[in-house]
């Protein structure tokens, strides 16, 4: 179905991202996966291209972009050549809007330029050990010393995607006793340097899929960090958490969508090459009808998808809309990837083919960013239930 959300600079765009993946970024795809994540020359890179402060401002280097179709091109891509940009999205789509929405002039002096450069990458530390979904929950707490001048940080998270490479650690940490009335209350983001005396990365988690995404578990005792690096106000994280919601699952809906469409190219592809009992895997009917419906179910979720993401550029996206969109593009990316897969017969479980790699990174767009479990409650909830 023909899309009308992009315009002729998009289109450019999106020539000049495809032509960087092929030249600098998947001839290296075996050499990343066993490194667990790009170099840090490669994010440098991507500030060079502007591709990590398309929505920075101007003043830092960025690109002044306030829509967020630039970064779908961006999405697309990476989807369409198999290929990672490591913890690119958490970097640009998550922590970005944190830095834009909170931070103060002097912060923004401080940390933006090199986050647009790539000098600066960043992880955002929320889940703990006994903490998922329920971020009232987390136990990591700040203390404020005697002079105001510095947070005493302790505490552990885990899950922590970019928590290897990243140099800036925005934590959520507890600045307030907990209080059972109100348990979203004293939460607070402290952004803490990995360079910090008491912060360190634990264990670099190894997973099914994301294998050049790096996951790690971090570790805070008696971190010192000045009180100058707390974003925004004291005690008011939990609304900011929320604030932020929309852009962050639709990012993972768009990505969804995305390896949808690479999975119905790659197993057309193959149907038409692959022969089985003399003739093309796509000459049977079985074959037409699955790629049929996987081209059906996708399409519509697209179109889905590019309608929410116009509401988000005219910041009319709400959070159950969002729920929706998370929900409704990666339950479709998991039926349909998996029929996918199917018509590869047994090289479809064989990592070489582009299709295994999809299987096995898109099974955690389920799980975070808010689990379909978590999704369908909030979609609940609108409806009055």
């Amino acid at each position: 179905m023909k899309r009308t959300i992009f315009a002729q600079e998009h289109d450019e765009f999106r020539l000049m991202i495809r032509d960087f993946i092929a030249r600098d970024v998947a001839p290296h795809r075996e050499e990343w996966d066993e490194l667990g994540r790009p170099p840090r020359e490669f994010f440098r890179q991507l500030g060079k291209l502007g591709i990590l402060g398309i929505q920075a401002p101007e003043e830092f280097g960025g690109g002044g972009e306030a829509s967020f179709k630039y970064t779908t091109v961006v999405f697309e891509e990476i989807a369409r050549a198999g290929v990672s940009f490591g913890s690119y999205t958490v970097h640009s789509c998550l922590i970005l809007p944190y830095l834009l929405e909170y931070a103060t002039a002097e912060q923004r002096q401080r940390w933006l330029p090199g986050f647009v450069s790539g000098e600066i990458m960043t992880a955002i530390a929320m889940t703990e050990p006994g903490t998922g979904s329920d971020l009232a929950n987390i136990a990591t707490t700040a203390r404020l010393t005697d002079d105001g001048q510095h947070y005493i940080v302790n505490g552990a998270k885990t899950f922590i995607t970019g928590g290897v490479t990243a140099d800036l650690v925005l934590t959520v940490c507890r600045t307030a006793p907990y209080d059972p009335e109100d348990r979203r209350a004293g939460l607070s983001i402290i952004c803490v340097p990995a360079d910090a005396e008491g912060f360190s990365v634990g264990r670099k988690l190894d997973k099914i899929g994301l294998q050049q995404q790096d996951t790690a578990e971090l570790s805070y005792a008696d971190v010192r960090v000045p009180a100058a690096n707390l974003l925004g106000e004291a005690g008011k994280a939990f609304g900011y958490l929320a604030h932020n919601l929309p852009q962050e699952r639709l990012s993972i809906a768009l990505n969804s969508v995305a390896h949808a469409e690479a999975a119905i190219m790659h197993a057309t592809a193959y149907a038409r090459e692959r022969k089985v009992f003399g003739k093309p895997v796509a000459a049977f009917q079985n074959t037409k009808f699955v790629l049929a419906e996987c081209s059906t179910e996708t399409t519509g979720a697209r179109v889905f998808v590019d309608h929410a993401l116009e509401l988000l550029d005219r910041g009319e996206l709400t959070v159950a809309d969002a729920a929706r969109a998370k929900l409704l593009c990666t339950e479709v990316a998991g039926r349909v990837i998996d029929k996918c897969l199917q018509l590869h017969g047994g090289y479809g479980y064989i990592t070489e083919y582009p299709i295994a790699r999809l299987y096995a990174d898109t099974r955690v767009t389920r799980i975070y960013g808010g689990t379909s479990e978590v999704m369908k409650t909030i979609i609940a909830k609108d409806l009055g239930l």
